[in-house]
């Protein structure tokens, strides 16, 4: 017997969860496979939510829910210089503290809510696909179809490697190891930098230490130990301070890999499987679930028939830039780990150009995913506002006052007309894209950018970016509109 459903995510993480959340908004049969049996996840992973993830999550509707878990702190740091978040023009300059599991806890609650099924205890064995559509065989024998697939399912990939699509990239230079577990003696908590690397220990509310050290090679195989930390410890240390009892061991490299493309047909790859890098700065996360918020309004219209399958086309062309600047970013990171006297004078340089106001600001914006900008200039339509995310803006309309980002709730595009109400008919596209008449009195900013000029309309997208910025004449409005939500005749 054969399972069916329009998309088929395989990988239940932060990426995959996401992605089913946007495909069942539009109301599209969405399933999700994945191999672990239940929600526990060992160890601590993925620390935390920055400020354009929080903002995708309150476009949903959600954010709070991962708020009222996490704990807020001011900002994060780059070449040991604190960036100050709260000076962002967001609702959420703040870094959300909140780990890997409870992030997937409450992601799993919402699928519920959306009554997404997910098939625990299911590993995927083999895939096919032909004109119509993708199989999936689960080993055990069971067997899934979908129109689509998309892989989920981290850096080792199964789908990215059945769907023949290249991970080129850097070999590692540098391993580390993290472990979590318990110490017998006293430790130098914090931070230590030498020759070798960085290297960390840190109390726990539950009196395990989490501690991290850079090994002393890279040729390493198979799962780390008890033993490796240990000896480990005891060249950085000095002493293992009598380790024991660990309940958490990983091991993670600098090496960098990036696939060759997003979509291979009916396959599509995001998060993880798609690009993966040092967890450095904590981009990991963040730019898997906006991979998720990009691609499921475009995979929905397209599986609605809405849209042509072409549109599949800007998941990868948007996307995989941003991917591949948040690697080089992350390089960055690791370059300046180091505690060497030349590292010690790039990361004094570096520190010295970021307590500049404006060069502060900038890299603010680049960590936290706010200063993002797809290429979507039409014709000279350049406003500085095309291509980036929307802001959360005060309106006043018919109804009261009201966010903007509690507009795209449902995941549907919003044509928001900030002029003369009534002045815009896009009736061919009403049953599509929602038409709001609003006023604002506020000033716009932008992260990264900082005043701009206030426009009479814009079309936003369901992923919450700007498709078209205009004014009365409307120039370009049908175009956009037709591009990125189908035309009338679809």
């Amino acid at each position: 017997m054969t399972t069916r459903h329009s998309i088929v995510i395989v990988g239940a993480g932060p990426t995959g969860m996401m992605l089913a959340g946007e495909l069942a908004l539009a109301r599209v049969d969405v399933a999700i496979v994945e191999r672990r049996e239940n929600l526990v996840l060992a160890g601590m992973r993925a620390g935390g939510l920055l400020a354009r993830t929080l903002e995708i999550l309150d476009q949903r509707g959600i954010a709070e829910r991962f708020v009222s878990q996490g704990t807020k702190h001011p900002g994060g740091e780059f070449a040991g210089v604190p960036l100050d978040n709260a000076r962002l023009p967001t609702r959420h300059g703040y870094v959300l503290g909140l780990w890997q599991i409870h992030i997937e806890r409450i992601l799993a609650g919402w699928l519920e809510e959306l009554a997404v099924p997910v098939y625990r205890g299911r590993e995927v064995a083999g895939l096919s696909q032909d004109d119509s559509g993708v199989a999936i065989e689960i080993a055990g024998g069971e067997q899934f179809r979908a129109q689509y697939l998309v892989g989920c399912d981290g850096g080792r990939s199964f789908v990215r490697k059945a769907a023949g699509i290249g991970f080129s990239g850097t070999d590692p230079t540098v391993s580390n190891l993290i472990a979590v577990a318990k110490l017998e003696r006293e430790a130098p908590w914090g931070i230590r930098r030498d020759a070798r690397g960085i290297h960390g220990l840190a109390k726990l509310d539950d009196g395990q230490v989490r501690m991290l050290v850079t090994e002393r090679g890279v040729a390493q195989e198979g799962e780390p130990t008890l033993r490796d930390v240990s000896d480990e410890l005891i060249s950085i240390y000095g002493s293992d301070f009598g380790v024991h009892s660990p309940t958490w061991i990983s091991r993670f490299t600098d090496a960098a890999r990036h696939a060759a493309t997003y979509r291979a047909g009916r396959v599509l790859l995001a998060g993880d499987a798609a690009h993966v890098h040092p967890p450095d700065g904590g981009q990991g996360v963040q730019t898997g679930m906006q991979d998720a918020v990009n691609l499921g309004w475009k995979l929905a219209q397209v599986v609605r028939r809405t849209s042509p399958e072409s549109l599949l086309d800007s998941y990868h062309a948007e996307r995989h830039p941003v991917a591949a600047r948040v690697m080089r970013n992350v390089k960055v990171f690791v370059a300046l780990r180091g505690a060497d006297d030349r590292t010690h004078a790039l990361r004094d340089t570096f520190a010295e150009l970021l307590r500049v106001d404006e060069a502060r600001a900038r890299v603010a914006a680049m960590m936290s995913g706010l200063d993002v900008r797809y290429d979507l200039a039409v014709d000279d339509n350049s406003h500085p506002l095309l291509g980036r995310r929307m802001p959360d803006l005060d309106l006043e309309t018919a109804e009261g006052p009201a966010r903007l980002f509690t507009l795209l709730h449902a995941a549907q595009p919003v044509l928001l007309n900030l002029g003369e109400a009534g002045s815009f008919d896009i009736a061919p596209w009403a049953a599509r894209v929602r038409q709001v008449d609003a006023g604002y009195a506020g000033h716009w900013e932008l992260p990264a950018i900082g005043p701009v000029t206030a426009p009479t309309a814009v079309l936003i997208r369901p992923d919450g970016y700007v498709a078209w910025v205009g004014d009365r004449e409307q120039r370009g409005l049908t175009g956009a509109l037709a591009t990125w939500f189908g035309s009338p005749a679809m």
